[in-house]
């Protein structure tokens, strides 16, 4: 039996907790907020439309979509501005939107195919957070939701539509059977659950009592029509691609002749999934990354960095705003894209035992194989560890 640990983070969207190993998949603060803040904003989406009429993401780990759904919201609500001088000598802007043909490619990766067909359906934007008492660490999460109040972004329900649209053939009756179940009906939007299956009856895919379909039919009239029309309108004029795989991303992109615009790394930490941390996947990525493109994750591990560079990459920072603090890493081939680049501090992190990566030639080594190399590795090495170095760095400076 599947079963899944849901809980309301502090910007009012649904994090998740994985019993398999122990931690959280989403910030307490804000799961969407996370994927603005680490993901979104550090990518200067608004430079690169403004450049490109056609946009590819890979998003590994796409988990319940976050980052993707971010993505989408960005675009949907983009719009093409221009500056005209006029004749009595002031800027103005121009907005157009309707003669920019856009073309956006998503290949999504994840290995829990649950997570990913269910995405469309998880409440992104909830007031009076309330959580059920579910059976996993509860008392953990609640007591890191005490901290303060996260940014609000508002998700369009456009999103959730434009991907229930391109996923409606792969839900599967496991996944709806977690849709039906009464413990996650908190977590579930309603109105997104009545358009899948006004959809599934709409084109004969399964069959549905009349009067439950009437039902839904109000619904859908009465709550989502209009964006649906939104959606059918915008897909009319844009090309939209979203290929989602359930597999290995390893595995996935050994088969991939794609290149890509923006990378995002979500992968659980080195220390628990090293598999997507390697320095050899990350050699992986850099042939799938194009020469302006740009990999974005939330991870500020020495490990992640030194691997990144090893393979090739220039490496830089994710500053939130918000925050005031580095909150991430970028790798890119193109230099002149970093806006923030490693300090001395970081630069010499990196050759300490904290510096130390993950290998995985064959790049199909299970993780805990992958974890044990690294520790004797570590454990046999003469780098100068962490703690050594950060208690010298501190008295010198």
């Amino acid at each position: 039996m599947y079963d899944m640990y849901p809980y309301f983070t502090n910007d009012g969207s649904v994090g998740l907790y994985s019993f398999d190993v122990n931690d959280i998949y989403h910030s307490t603060y804000g799961a969407l907020t996370e994927a603005y803040e680490k993901f979104i904003l550090p990518a200067d989406l608004t430079s690169f439309l403004k450049k490109n009429n056609e946009i590819k993401i890979l998003d590994i780990c796409f988990g319940i979509g976050y980052n993707t759904k971010s993505l989408l919201n960005f675009i949907l609500d983009f719009k093409y501005n221009e500056q005209i001088y006029t004749d009595n000598h002031t800027y103005i802007d121009k907005v157009y939107t309707d003669n920019k043909k856009l073309k956006v490619f998503i290949k999504a990766i994840d290995i829990d195919k649950n997570l990913a067909y269910l995405s469309p359906f998880f409440i992104t934007s909830k007031n009076n957070i309330k959580n059920n008492k579910l059976d996993f660490k509860q008392a953990k999460i609640e007591k890191m939701l005490k901290c303060e109040k996260s940014q609000k972004f508002v998700l369009k329900k456009e999103v959730n539509i434009l991907l229930i649209k391109n996923i409606l053939d792969k839900i599967d009756n496991e996944a709806i059977c977690i849709l039906k179940d009464p413990k996650y009906a908190l977590y579930f939007d309603k109105e997104m659950i009545g358009l899948f299956w006004y959809l599934i009856n709409r084109y004969n895919k399964k069959c549905i009592e009349l009067n439950f379909f009437t039902f839904l039919h109000n619904i859908y009239y009465r709550y989502i029509s209009n964006g649906y029309k939104n959606v059918s309108k915008w897909l009319k004029m844009n090309d939209f691609i979203f290929d989602l795989n359930i597999d290995d991303a390893r595995k996935i992109l050994l088969s991939d002749n794609n290149t890509y615009d923006f990378i995002f790394l979500d992968a659980f930490t080195p220390a628990k999934c090293p598999c997507l941390w390697t320095v050899d996947f990350f050699r992986l990525l850099f042939e799938h990354l194009n020469l302006d493109g740009m990999i974005l994750t939330y991870s500020n591990s020495a490990t992640v960095r030194n691997a990144f560079l090893h393979a090739g990459f220039y490496v830089g920072k994710i500053y939130t705003e918000s925050s005031g603090k580095f909150t991430g890493t970028v790798a890119v081939k193109n230099k002149s894209l970093i806006k923030y680049e490693l300090s001395e501090y970081d630069l010499s992190l990196l050759k300490t035992k904290a510096g130390i990566f993950y290998r995985d030639e064959n790049l199909n080594a299970i993780n805990e194989a992958i974890i044990e190399r690294h520790k004797i590795e570590v454990k046999n090495s003469n780098l100068i560890s962490s703690s050594q170095f950060i208690k010298e760095w501190k008295r010198l400076h």
